[in-house]
């Protein structure tokens, strides 16, 4: 077979280098033009949590290309790096596999493309550790299959914001009809809220095996998945949040200062902070062949999120038993849903949205993993183990993004309107009459 020489920038032709050159910077400038006119339409329209989401996700764009290009300037420099051969063979996420006539080793014919001009670059650096008995760090390929994770976490990532941003959006607009219903109907009000407020109760309080705590959470752990916010549901919570707050019934609307929160939460989730940064570095070293670091790890962003989910259907639960307690008292204050941060966990609601944040990362993150695998070794390399775990990481991904997005962001949206911190956003507003309830 005839050996492809590598052949250096000084024997090419100056209109290949120009062209790809000119292709390149197109791409680059086309990409960059978008998010700019992105920012002033968002600007324009007055979605300034929006805008400084948009601004945090370039900055996050721009790390990893500041990552990537690292790689590239200490390529040399970490090549030439040479560790004891018996520590390369440890820790690996394949076998290594040698023919047994010539003893060489042998490549796995699961990679698409064989980079012959990197394999021969590299070969300099391995002559070079040879010489000492030794194998380099990292060879010149795994520096391009690096390039390519990097490059697939990012297109990931900003396919996962959009979806947050989509579908969320999508799931809180479903609710404005219940907004305005409760605008319309300014002479009942009184009568209206209060036959929404028993509604509450009677599905979650009243009873005796409903104020049990096992039962409770068995109904909050189900609730998230068949009805996860209710009509009567909504306008009781933005009854406790106006009368805690005294602003009036008619005049405050409480759907657009939700979506005002969730385009907060968006500008949260959409940065990529340390510890998951550490959890990429954790989930590469354990990515072990025999430990299926991987399949099981796919476990995790599902059993966290239906945590949170049914931690904030039980927060809605024990509000209304604490609602149905006060209605058994008649000397004290009139019922409602009071807000308090007693229910969240440390009493503190951020903390929520903190496990959040790492679902939706760790989540995007293997499915770029996934997707990483099979662009750079192909469908059946090792990496990728059995169909059936492939298929089930798969569904995994796509359920706990879409269930997410869709559902848990939102109704955390929601559920935190009825901690102290929404309450301190409202200092600015001035104070009105509650109206009659």
């Amino acid at each position: 077979m005839e050996t492809v020489e590598p052949i250096s920038l000084y024997y090419k032709p100056t209109w290949v280098v120009a062209a790809v050159c000119f292709v390149i910077i197109l791409i680059s400038l086309f990409a960059e033009r978008g998010l700019n006119y992105l920012g002033k339409c968002l600007t324009h329209s007055h979605q300034d949590a929006l805008f400084e989401a948009l601004q945090k996700l370039k900055a996050e764009l721009m790390l990893l290309g500041f990552i990537s290009l690292l790689l590239n300037v200490f390529q040399g420099l970490i090549s030439q790096i040479c560790i004891p051969s018996h520590f390369e063979s440890t820790m690996l996420p394949c076998k290594k596999h040698t023919e047994i006539k010539g003893h060489e080793n042998y490549s796995p014919p699961a990679i698409n493309n064989e980079r012959h001009l990197l394999s021969e670059k590299s070969g300099s650096f391995s002559d070079h550790c040879s010489l000492q008995g030794k194998v380099p760090l990292l060879s010149t390929e795994s520096f391009h299959e690096l390039h390519i994770l990097i490059f697939v976490v990012a297109v990931v990532h900003v396919v996962s914001c959009a979806v947050i941003l989509v579908l969320g959006g999508a799931r809180i607009r479903q609710w404005k009809p219940w907004e305005d219903s409760i605008k319309v109907a300014a002479g009942p009000a009184k009568v209206t809220h209060r036959h929404h407020l028993n509604n509450v109760l009677k599905k979650l309080a009243w009873g005796y095996w409903r104020r049990a705590a096992v039962i409770s959470w068995i109904i909050s752990f189900f609730k998230q998945f068949y009805s996860s916010v209710t009509m009567s549901e909504y306008i009781a919570l933005r009854e406790g949040f106006i009368m805690t707050n005294c602003l009036s019934h008619q005049e405050f609307d409480f759907h657009k200062d939700m979506v005002e929160s969730l385009e907060r939460d968006f500008r949260h989730v959409v940065g990529i902070s340390w510890y998951q940064w550490l959890f990429v570095v954790v989930f590469l070293a354990m990515n072990v062949e025999g430990w299926h670091t991987y399949f099981w790890l796919s476990f995790l962003p599902i059993v966290l999120l239906l945590l949170v989910g049914a931690k904030l259907e039980h927060i809605i639960v024990r509000l209304a038993q604490d609602v149905d307690v006060m209605k058994k008292h008649p000397g004290q204050e009139p019922a409602w849903v009071r807000p308090s941060d007693e229910y969240f966990w440390f009493n503190r609601p951020r903390l929520l949205l903190d496990f959040i944040h790492f679902i939706l990362f760790q989540n995007a993150f293997e499915i770029a993993f996934f997707f990483w695998i099979l662009w750079t070794y192909g469908f059946h390399s090792c990496m990728m183990e059995k169909k059936g775990y492939i298929i089930t990481r798969l569904i995994i991904g796509v359920i706990v993004q879409v269930l997410c997005s869709y559902i848990t962001l939102p109704l955390y949206a929601l559920v935190t309107k009825m901690g102290t911190a929404s309450m301190a956003e409202l200092v600015s507003v001035p104070v009105q009459s509650p109206g009659i309830i």
